[in-house]
């Protein structure tokens, strides 16, 4: 196993890394801007870095920096947690020709899943559905007409490099079109440095369902079934659950199924999502996340199994100790992603936390890197916890979950606490008869 394992990252996911790399008996060392010297993972690991001043681009998509600390303190490998440098082709690349493990994908998974039409072509020859749109990029406004006419509107333009919403439009009439590619092109170059787009047919009220994949370097993948995070606003998930409300078995088990013989036929090596949109019974692929997903801890919480731990262990050539027949899912888990941000108007709030108490209780998990006098950065995204809650049906996680909210206390800055106490004791969430527009039409008021 290895001695010591970099950590290219920070916040909540810095720490989650830190604890697993811990408990398997690895040293860590925590990399960090000068706007986070008092971060708890600086505070826990074995050895720290600064590696530059606030701003991201000087620090923590500082390559140079990041593999220097790597080498000065003799890392054997660097995870690169989500977000920033987790899935950048080049870094992974660089981290391998200097003899260190990147604990992630193959760089050339992770470039291929990064182009979006790229990633279509291949999953769509590899067995999974997608959704009806244009072969490949549209590179005039002579093609998208002709494209949209056979696909119909309405219909999304989106940057071939895309994600985040960034570099999306929808089009609802053919006189709309002209509009929305110059819009998508001008985000998708800002944006990524490139404005390819392509179209796809927009599905009006579909869920967002994500299969989580596994995969070791002997062969052998395993699905971990789905997730369900539909509960978006402007395209970034707000709460994930564990399995999908709308789902039946035999809808599960095919798609897990499809999924991880795909994932098998492109060779593909670590902790990968796929992500799917889902309507009237039908799936679509959306992209491939080659990396830890923010809301892995809801997998880990109805398999029982340490996700994080498992990519170490695949990183390091080990194969997968279960197998598909092995994973059970037991009950049924919720996350909220609690940011600092007005709960109203999603303004962010950095600040000092003045007083801070973490919920408790069987069942109960809060994924934090705070703590009662910590200063949040305004240089960073607003992310400061996840709470994650488990219970043996969706009714009782519910409650569990309405209960441990009102336990939370982040004390001296604004926090989306409020919106989740409101979302928990609405119908439709209560059902599970949501879908991926309708969090925005409840903030509008029409939902």
């Amino acid at each position: 196993m290895f001695d010591k394992v970099l950590i290219a990252n920070r916040g909540e996911i810095a720490l989650r890394i830190h604890r697993a790399c811990k408990e398997m008996g690895i040293s860590t060392v925590a990399v960090h801007s000068t706007a986070d010297a008092d971060a708890m993972h600086v505070r826990l690991a074995d050895e720290s870095v600064c590696i530059g001043p606030p701003p991201a681009a000087k620090s923590y998509l500082n390559i140079p920096a990041i593999i220097t600390a790597a080498e000065i303190t003799k890392a054997d490998a660097i995870h690169p947690g989500y977000g920033f440098l987790s899935e950048n082709a080049k870094f992974a690349e660089i981290v391998e020709q200097h003899k260190m493990t990147f604990i992630g994908p193959k760089a050339d998974h992770i470039k291929l899943m990064g182009d979006k039409i790229a990633a279509k072509k291949a999953v769509q020859k590899a067995g999974i559905p997608v959704v009806p749109g244009s072969d490949g990029g549209v590179s005039t406004d002579a093609e998208a007409k002709k494209v949209a006419k056979a696909v119909g509107y309405p219909l999304l333009v989106k940057a071939a490099a895309g994600g985040g919403g960034r570099g999306m439009k929808l089009v609802r009439q053919p006189e709309e079109l002209a509009d929305a590619l110059a819009a998508a092109r001008a985000e998708a170059r800002a944006a990524f440095g490139d404005e390819s787009v392509y179209l796809e047919r927009f599905l009006e009220r579909p869920r967002h369902i994500e299969i989580q994949i596994i995969a070791d370097s002997h062969g052998n993948v395993v699905h971990l079934g789905e997730r369900d995070c539909s509960l978006q606003r402007r395209h970034q998930k707000v709460l994930e659950e564990a399995p999908s409300p709308a789902l039946n078995a035999a809808e599960r088990m095919k798609i897990g199924k499809t999924t991880a013989d795909a994932i098998a036929k492109l060779g593909y090596l670590g902790l990968g999502t796929v992500e799917y949109l889902y309507e009237n019974g039908e799936f679509y692929f959306i992209e491939m996340n080659t990396r830890l997903q923010v809301e892995h801890p809801v997998t880990e919480m109805i398999t029982g199994l340490d996700l994080v731990r498992e990519q170490i262990r695949i990183a390091h050539g080990e194969p997968l100790p279960f197998t598909q027949e092995d994973v059970e899912l037991s009950g049924h888990s919720i996350e909220c992603r609690i940011n600092a941000e007005n709960p109203k108007t999603f303004a962010p709030s950095p600040g000092a936390i003045t007083s801070f108490h973490s919920p408790g209780g069987l069942g109960v998990r809060l994924d934090s890197a705070i703590y009662a006098g910590y200063k949040i950065p305004p240089y960073y995204d607003s992310l400061i916890g996840k709470l994650i809650v488990h219970g043996r049906d969706r009714n009782e996680c519910m409650m569990r979950l309405r209960r441990a909210l009102g336990e939370t206390v982040v004390g001296g800055i604004e926090t989306t606490i409020p919106l989740f106490q409101r979302l928990v004791t609405e119908p439709d969430v209560l059902n599970g008869e949501y879908h991926i527009n309708w969090l925005e039409a409840y903030l509008k008021g029409d939902a």
